[in-house]
């Protein structure tokens, strides 16, 4: 029962990826960015691409060296424990019903959301310097809980298959929602071509990407020239403006990541 109220909801939410259209100042809006990145020279788009890939597997091993990280991963072991006794392992987490291990990973992705609330309201609050990490916070908080949401499904996320699958995720996460149908399809047939994912995957960000830093210049510009207004000596507007989005980007983030290692473990369930 509880697989089959999991299928019914990966429908549900694929079909509405599949139905959304996007209005016209969004297809303007994707004309223009394609445009004037297509106005780069070649090699300035493959450095810019290779750049974001490696910051991103960079950011990934750190986080997965961190203590912090090894103490969340011990207490998913020492609740999954309270399921079945005899879990030892990350791997023996897959042992557990699909929605038990759906239930670990919603802790971790409530918790995001709050800390993505939190520091985008701080980065929004805060002078240039607060400002000036909010991008890397928000991608190491991303990143981290799906680190924790794949391993609630009880896959190992040191592997390198599966950091590179946790990336390909935060991409496709992370894209505009008028993306991200087609982001998700591949990442299916990525799962079903688990073995050669390695040699015929090899990039993670591709020109789809590069409203992703546009979409950072914004918020930064809205942040900035917001924060003159002022509610009772503090810069609300701003506050808001930080903590609204970096908050949608953790909800995008977080469900996608879910879903996809919800269908992962059915699929592999199945088998």
């Amino acid at each position: 029962m509880g697989e089959e109220r999991v299928l019914v909801d990966l429908s549900r939410w694929e079909d509405e990826l599949a139905s959304y259209v996007s209005n016209d100042f969004e297809k303007m809006y994707e004309m223009w960015v394609q445009d004037q990145f297509q106005k780069l020279p070649k090699h300035v788009q493959q450095r810019f691409f290779n750049s974001v890939d490696q910051w991103l597997i960079y950011t990934y091993t750190f986080l997965q060296g961190t203590q912090m990280q090894q103490d969340a991963y011990d207490r998913l072991l020492q609740i999954g424990r309270t399921y079945d006794e005899t879990i030892n392992t990350i791997e023996d987490l897959s042992q557990l019903s699909i929605e038990k291990q759906t239930y670990l990973a919603n802790q971790h992705v409530a918790k995001n959301r709050l800390y993505s609330f939190v520091q985008g309201g701080m980065a929004g609050s805060g002078g240039w310097f607060l400002l000036g990490v909010d991008v890397p916070l928000m991608v190491g908080l991303n990143l981290r809980t799906i680190q924790l949401i794949g391993t609630s499904f009880g896959y190992n996320m040191h592997n390198p298959i599966e950091m590179l699958l946790a990336l390909k995720v935060f991409h496709a996460g992370a894209l505009p929602k008028r993306l991200r149908y087609e982001a998700w399809q591949e990442l299916k047939e990525n799962v079903n071509e688990y073995d050669s994912f390695m040699g015929e995957h090899e990039e993670l960000t591709n020109p789809t990407w590069a409203e992703q830093p546009l979409k950072s210049i914004f918020k930064t510009l809205a942040i900035v020239l917001s924060r003159r207004k002022m509610i009772q000596g503090l810069p609300i507007v701003s506050v808001g403006i930080g903590a609204a989005v970096n908050y949608k980007t953790a909800k995008d983030v977080s469900e996608f990541a879910t879903r996809f290692y919800q269908y992962r473990s059915i699929q592999s369930s199945n088998k």
